[in-house]
């Protein structure tokens, strides 16, 4: 039985409001962007598939990856492979029981997010 007091309030926190911390927004983006570097991956294996076939087809992987779009697709790819890096190096510090202050936490989520980007951009200035 319900209790009258308790009125339309929800039983637990929901999205409407519950307020994102550092944890769960990148504990959220860390499996987007593996599920991004799948994505990813089938791509590269279409290319190297057009590659070993056929020169049309070839052709056409090699256009759509070297488009705007595929360009925009692979630098997120990069992005999120960097981001997936430095996140498991996070995992692999908290699994020796250091840095799992707040305090800490937040510094290395921080730290996982500009090192990616820095990483990402210093991968794309190589690669010109």
């Amino acid at each position: 039985m319900a209790d009258a007091n308790q009125g339309n309030r929800p039983l637990s926190p929901h999205l409407q409001i519950y307020r994102p911390q550092i944890t769960s927004v990148l504990s959220i983006l860390n499996r987007i962007t593996g599920v991004a570097m799948s994505l990813a991956a089938v791509l590269i294996a279409w290319w190297f598939l057009g590659g070993a076939t056929d020169a049309a087809y070839y052709d056409v992987a090699n256009g759509f990856l070297t488009s705007w779009f595929g360009i925009l697709i692979m630098v997120g790819s990069l992005w999120a492979f960097w981001f997936h890096f430095f996140g498991g190096l996070r995992h692999l510090q908290w699994d020796s029981a250091k840095g799992m202050g707040m305090k800490a936490v937040r510094r290395s989520g921080i730290a996982a997010v500009v090192l990616s980007v820095v990483a990402t951009l210093l991968c794309i200035l190589l690669a010109l």
